[in-house]
């Protein structure tokens, strides 16, 4: 039954998102990602990702990429087809450009490519406030850590090199994590309204949840929908600004529905001439935008 207050649809909306994909069978999964095919050639199929498909499969999981990639190739070049190999990742709930290879060969070029740098990613994210300032980058390693709290669990969190000195207030350098992997972000504001900012990250380096953990802990700008990193203590929905809440025609006791709002927009991948992907961002992405009145740029 489809409820008739559109708050009340959008909802219903939102927290089928993930599982309706994880109940599909293996093969309707690959004609999904058919579907979503945005260009192919002899060396590369790239897909737009959907929301909530995890890329690896683990516990709990009954559907992710890698195990439909035969299917998919098969899909592809009608039956006799090697299966399709994975260049790098994205997150469960992170939508938006993925590059797939068609053999061994090229999946290890594409994957050097992205470890030496040389493919540009561009992400959007919508974000909880305004960084300050509104443009730069941001360079604090990050780490893996065990929170002791109720419910014991691991997050990335910075390790920073630097602090302030509580008594003067001078900069002392810290000893240096031997675990924290160095990461880069560059950030730049596109629109701002409603207690919120649409922002363009640049990932410079590949860490785990890097973007996520820039943005909550090193802006104080966590994305929204971002339930694990909008606290560090405790594992709990995300708590939303009064504004932000009236504009989205949620309560807060309903803000756990919000899915995570990072999409990864575009990608240049240097193969022989550079090849520009670009994705737009999902339906619930765009909605959010209208509702929270942050326009989109023109490309």
């Amino acid at each position: 039954q489809i409820p008739k207050d559109p708050t009340q649809r959008w909802l219903r909306e939102l927290t089928g998102m993930s599982q309706h994909l994880q109940q599909v069978h293996p093969n309707v999964l690959a004609k999904i990602l058919k579907e979503r095919t945005v260009y192919q050639n002899e060396e590369i199929v790239v897909i737009d990702k959907p929301y909530g498909l995890p890329v690896h499969g683990g516990p709990g999981i009954k559907n992710c990429i890698a195990d439909v990639l035969p299917i998919l190739a098969k899909m592809l070049e009608n039956m006799r087809a090697d299966p399709l190999h994975l260049c790098h990742r994205l997150d469960k709930e992170t939508t938006g450009v993925m590059v797939l290879a068609r053999s061994k060969e090229a999946a290890e070029k594409i994957r050097l490519l992205f470890k030496t740098r040389q493919v540009e990613k561009v992400y959007w994210a919508i974000v909880l406030g305004d960084p300050d300032p509104v443009e730069g980058v941001v360079e604090i390693p990050i780490v893996e850590k065990e929170v002791q709290s109720h419910q014991s669990h691991y997050k990335m969190t910075l390790a920073p090199n630097y602090r302030l000195c509580p008594e003067d207030g001078k900069v002392v350098k810290i000893r240096k994590n031997r675990n924290a992997e160095s990461a880069v972000t560059r950030y730049r504001r596109l629109a701002a309204a409603s207690a919120c900012s649409l922002l363009e990250l640049q990932p410079i380096t590949g860490v785990k949840h890097q973007i996520r953990v820039h943005l909550a802990y090193g802006l104080g700008c966590p994305i929204l929908g971002d339930h694990k990193y909008s606290h560090w203590s405790k594992l709990a929905p995300q708590k939303l600004p009064e504004f932000t809440l009236r504009k989205l025609k949620l309560e807060q006791s309903k803000a756990r529905h919000l899915p995570l709002h990072l999409h990864a927009h575009r990608l240049c991948l240097p193969l022989g001439q550079p090849l520009d992907f670009v994705c737009k961002p999902p339906l619930f992405f765009q909605k959010t935008l209208r509702k929270l009145g942050l326009d989109i740029p023109k490309d």
